[in-house]
């Protein structure tokens, strides 16, 4: 009789699972994108690893024999200074931006208009980056709408005191100002975002919990808040710190030789000296990098959903002896 209901069993098990393999066919719709992130993601990385252990051809390409000569290049003292200043750059513009971001992303969350500010945020996407990055130049230049203004007042200055010096422009462009400055605007709303995400979503009455227990507003926006929307303050650094780390078209087109960057030696790299093996090596290392701030972002998440799956059971089995106890003190009246 057993032997009999397990064999029912076994076949009804299967039957159920052919069922629901027909009517969801999950693996079948990956397979599109599955092909898609092999073509234009592993494909191109595998040939980006190839082509960096390989020797430089005389008239561009590669030659296939084995080589560490791009890696050996690449710890050059030259482009140790170029990394560590890309690195600087980088750093110093995601720090603003985050500072810039947070209490934007706090002021959104908490206002009534939300989805007004929220397209304030979208439209810059709308324009083209090297319309935006142009837009700046305009700004910066010697002739641009600062100098004019600063022009302006001082040729007031000069009438008013009697003067007969002239105005000599400021140099904001081809400068490291001029491209922190355009990359903090170009990536500001990758970071108000996912920060507007996390602090829309954080349970205020925590807030006011620490406030009751004696913290001052400030230490519980410390303490309490930033712990509680670290997802979205490191998905907010990740998405600032990766553009800006291998940006091109940034320092290309407002920097000047102090602000040379890693992404315009791939380019240079590339289009004038031919060395594509030792492109491919810088590339690998941004690639890399990369890699691991979205790993980073991957774990974090993935712990908070852990622990939040955790608080959420502890709370479930608070409540149904809770109300077991509930129960027995019933019966016993």
């Amino acid at each position: 009789m057993e032997e009999k209901q397990s064999t029912d069993l076994k076949i009804a098990s299967a039957a159920y699972s052919h069922k629901f393999r027909k009517s969801n066919p999950g693996p079948a719709y990956a397979w599109p994108m599955g092909v898609w992130f092999s073509l234009f993601f592993i494909v191109p990385l595998v040939i980006i690893i190839a082509y960096s252990f390989m020797k430089r051809d005389v008239y561009g390409g590669v030659v296939p024999e084995f080589s560490l000569k791009a890696y050996q290049q690449m710890l050059s003292p030259a482009y140790g200074m170029i990394f560590l200043r890309t690195l600087w750059i980088t750093v110093f513009s995601t720090v603003v931006t985050i500072l810039i971001a947070l209490p934007c992303g706090y002021a959104m969350a908490r206002s009534r208009h939300q989805t007004i500010l929220l397209i304030l945020v979208v439209v810059p996407f709308l324009t083209n980056s090297l319309i935006r990055i142009f837009a700046w130049i305009t700004i910066l230049g010697d002739n641009g709408i600062l100098n004019q203004i600063l022009a302006g007042f001082f040729n007031l200055w000069q009438k008013i005191t009697g003067g007969t010096a002239e105005f000599v422009p400021h140099k904001f462009m081809f400068t490291k100002g001029a491209v922190i400055l355009v990359s903090i605007y170009m990536y500001l709303p990758y970071a108000i975002l996912p920060i507007f995400t996390a602090v829309d979503r954080f349970d205020f009455t925590l807030l006011e919990a620490a406030r009751d227990l004696g913290a001052t507003k400030p230490q519980s926006m410390v303490k309490v808040l930033l712990p509680g929307i670290k997802s979205g303050v490191l998905s907010a650094i990740i998405f600032t710190f990766i553009p800006i780390f291998g940006t091109y078209t940034v320092p290309q087109l407002v920097g000047g030789k102090d602000s040379y960057m890693l992404g315009n030696i791939i380019v240079d790299q590339v289009q004038k000296v031919r060395n594509w093996p030792l492109a491919s090596a810088f590339s690998l290392v941004i690639t890399l990098i990369s890699m691991a701030g979205v790993l980073l972002m991957l774990s974090t998440g993935r712990k908070e959903a852990q622990l939040n799956k955790k608080s959420t059971k502890e709370d479930t089995t608070t409540s149904i002896a809770d109300a077991i106890s509930s129960a027995k003190l019933g019966e016993t009246k």
